[in-house]
């Protein structure tokens, strides 16, 4: 990997926790130096902030909220006076256009000579009318480059109308690529029952209620043990659930470090029915096969039909259906386990995601003019 050529600056509206050794292994390939930019979450979002950078600077931004809502806009009071003390010679944005700080700081760069790269999702052609189109299209012909987090925003970006050629993937990794052989599992069956394993903040939109109903519905020969690590405002509810229809879960509470990994080595099969979670990559690093929700197309580059299983959101029975194909069948379990731990390890880490930034960054910074 070479050395990324210029001083970044990152905007961000937030930065969760586990972002935080992403920019920490950016800034060390970046030794003209990075500062990141980001705020607080509102307090019902249940964002679990980085509260420091090891080795990127962090400057806490002034986010200002409109509402409560989850689509709420926002501005950040003092973006162009973090602009004016880093002087950042390239600049990467979260591309979201709620953030109405957002153009002033696309034109304080550009008046300067200097570039400005979006990072995000992309914008779904599937739920786009013709002004949102023509909406997101004036949005993004604001960038000098464009950086997605998957295959389908790529995509969307180019459908846009904006060049393919400035259009980069960085696929969204949260974990380094690993260094260990993956964990010894029998290669016919199971130590004992399966353990079936979701990872992840207990909160509506996880949809763990699923995931008790669907291995609720399994026979009584493939019922797994079902371990479910994490806390949130839904615990309570859950384990009410879980006692009622499954009282095979286990609720672990919150675990980190060493003693999460030994969960994920002994775990069989992960699961993550609801959107968000990093996780899923973990679980993979562990070479754990995987069953996900379809959600917003990050998840299409990390699963596959030879490492897991995509569902359709909110349908308990697709989700008991992938989860009996994938427990009645040990030897193909482990075959995707083996398939997971490949992807993490060759093709999705957080160096793939940092070189992919490097990349952004070099086809726009040789046209810029640092002043």
């Amino acid at each position: 990997m070479n050395a990324i050529p210029a001083r970044l600056g990152v905007q961000q509206r937030v930065l969760p926790a586990y972002r935080a050794p992403f920019f920490d292994a950016l800034a060390r390939a970046c030794p003209s130096g990075l500062s990141v930019f980001a705020g607080s979450p509102q307090p019902h979002e249940g964002i679990f902030s980085a509260g420091r950078l090891d080795a990127a600077q962090l400057t806490l931004a002034d986010n200002q909220y409109l509402s409560k809502m989850p689509s709420t806009v926002w501005w950040q009071r003092n973006l162009i006076r973090w602009l004016e003390a880093w002087q950042p010679q390239t600049l990467i944005v979260e591309a979201n256009p709620r953030n109405l700080s957002l153009p002033v700081a696309v034109r304080w760069m550009h008046t300067r000579r200097r570039a400005v790269i979006g990072w995000g999702l992309g914008a779904p052609s599937s739920r786009r009318s013709r002004l949102q189109f023509h909406f997101y299209r004036a949005f993004v012909r604001q960038f000098d480059a464009l950086i997605a987090y998957s295959q389908r925003g790529a995509e969307d970006f180019i459908s846009l109308g904006f060049p393919a050629e400035k259009v980069f993937i960085a696929r969204n990794a949260a974990v380094s690529r690993p260094t260990s052989p993956p964990p010894h599992r029998p290669e016919q069956g199971y130590a004992g029952r399966p353990v079936v394993l979701f990872v992840g903040r207990l909160q509506e939109r996880k949809r763990v209620d699923l995931l008790l109903q669907a291995c609720a519905g399994l026979p009584d020969e493939l019922r797994p043990r079902l371990w479910i690590v994490g806390d949130g405002p839904a615990r309570e509810d859950l384990q009410r659930l879980a006692r009622e229809i499954y009282p095979d879960a286990e609720f672990l509470g919150p675990r980190h470090g060493p003693e999460l990994d030994e969960i994920f080595d002994r775990a069989d099969l992960f699961v993550l029915p609801g959107t968000g979670g990093l996780a899923v990559q973990q679980a993979m690093a562990h070479a754990l096969p995987v069953i996900v929700g379809e959600a917003d197309g990050t998840q299409e580059d990390l699963v596959r039909p030879t490492n897991g299983w995509a569902v359709q959101p909110g349908d308990a029975a697709a989700l008991c259906a992938a989860l009996r194909s994938a427990l009645e069948d040990p030897a193909r379990l482990r075959r995707f386990g083996t398939e997971s731990y490949r992807i993490v390890t060759e093709e999705i880490n957080l160096e793939g995601m940092v070189a992919a930034f490097e990349q952004a960054v070099r086809a726009v910074y040789p046209s810029c003019v640092y002043i």
